[in-house]
């Protein structure tokens, strides 16, 4: 059986079709309605609709902004607001994060539909943007490693077909729209949503048994740590109490999530990231 022919198999003959490689992660493109200022998920929204089963309608099938629990991406604000277009390359990027390391903790057929999600559920709705600002299409790169995962290749194999994806997300950061805002109040703000959608998903968990919602919720706090790994200098320089409470977050996210294999037990109160996102949120002004 073809890997072309797998992904069908496994995501609906009529979503691929209709989008490419269209998945039922929730909530996260053509979500313009659902998300709050300059791109941030805001609580209301991201709880609407709490937990990714897979059983819900895919993005491109009319499912609301919000739904599931992860908010919406503003990919029509993309083109000039660099905290939606941020936002974008960081939800795409938080789910190929997932799906390498799920890869790698043997969860194959999870891996590659996560590969697959971001093209429905963000990046054919961030075309208009990308063509405005010049950016090459990038699709087939997680097409390419959704394949690889489903056809069962090496570890090794999938690892590159997963880099070759973060090199084109790097290459699009490069062409990010401008604005009066500086890089580090930009990046705090993508970071802020990556761990306002964490938290989102994990206050799913106890009443939703399935891997999928854990997945997400661990690539976005995976791309949280690693955005703030890079850019949280510049950050404290320029608010230290953000940086503070990020800070904070992070070292709940990081026991929350302990690897991309959901653990038997949630090691953390759900209720306590809420309320540390919240203090992030608050920080960032959000």
């Amino acid at each position: 059986m073809n890997s072309t022919l797998k992904l069908w198999t496994t995501l609906g003959l009529g979503t691929a079709l209709a989008g490419g490689l269209l998945a039922a992660c929730g909530g996260e493109a053509g979500g313009e309605a659902g998300a709050g200022e300059a791109g941030i998920a805001p609580d209301s929204a991201a709880t609407a609709g709490e937990g990714e089963g897979g059983s819900g309608p895919g993005e491109g099938g009319g499912e609301s902004a919000g739904g599931e629990g992860e908010g919406g991406v503003a990919t029509a604000d993309a083109a000039k607001d660099p905290v939606a277009y941020g936002i974008a390359l960081a939800v795409t990027e938080a789910h190929v994060t997932a799906a390498r390391d799920a890869y790698a903790a043997g969860k194959k057929q999870a891996a590659g539909e996560m590969f697959a999600h971001p093209v429905s559920e963000v990046l054919l709705d961030m075309d208009p943007a990308f063509t405005a600002l010049g950016v090459a299409d990038f699709k087939p790169t997680l097409t390419a490693a959704s394949e690889a995962a489903l056809d069962g290749k090496s570890v090794a194999e999938v690892g590159k077909a997963h880099d070759a994806i973060i090199a084109a997300l790097r290459g699009a950061a490069t062409k990010a729209p401008k604005s009066d805002a500086s890089a580090a109040k930009v990046e705090a703000s993508v970071i802020a949503d990556m761990i306002e959608r964490a938290s989102t998903m994990y206050r799913s968990l106890p009443k939703n048994d399935s891997y999928e919602p854990y997945l997400d919720g661990y690539g976005f706090a995976a791309v949280a740590a690693s955005h703030f790994a890079a850019s949280g200098a510049a950050i404290k320089a320029e608010n230290p109490a953000l940086h503070a409470r990020i800070a904070e977050a992070l070292a709940l996210l990081k026991q929350a999530y302990p690897g991309a294999a959901r653990p038997a037990n949630l090691p953390v109160e759900p209720g306590a990231l809420s309320g540390a996102s919240a203090k992030v949120m608050l920080a960032a002004g959000n």
